[in-house]
């Protein structure tokens, strides 16, 4: 079912999401202060191609006070927006039964672009 579940995520949008990801964290890669901002966007390019059966999971302590401030940053630098827009495609796809499982995954992904220093993705 997680296969099925992937190909019809890539089919409906999950591509093009992974490509947008993918080509925002390049251009903030250009300049040395967005390279951290840039390995962040590529969790979230992962997540949006092969969500189904991926789990985030939290790093602990690591980065301790390093990562709080820099998921601030990511927050105001537009962390918001992608979080608000995940919630409110997962909220669409929850209306009807058949998009239950869609909608979980976007929800999945606005915890993660809310606040991406310190997880990973197995």
């Amino acid at each position: 079912m997680k296969f099925l579940g992937n190909l019809i995520w890539l089919l409906f949008g999950g591509i093009v999401t992974s490509i947008e990801y993918l080509i925002s964290s390049l251009l903030l890669m250009v300049t040395i202060i967005g390279i951290p901002f840039g390995l962040q966007t590529l969790k979230l390019a992962l997540l949006a191609l092969w969500p189904f059966g991926s789990k985030v999971t939290d790093n602990g302590n690591s980065g301790g006070c390093l990562r709080l401030i820099m998921n601030i940053i990511w927050i105001f630098l537009g962390g918001i927006w992608i979080c608000l827009t995940h919630l409110g495609f997962g909220l669409l796809l929850c209306i009807t039964i058949i998009g239950i499982p869609f909608g979980r995954q976007h929800f999945k992904m606005a915890a993660l672009a809310l606040a991406p220093f310190g997880k990973n993705i197995q």
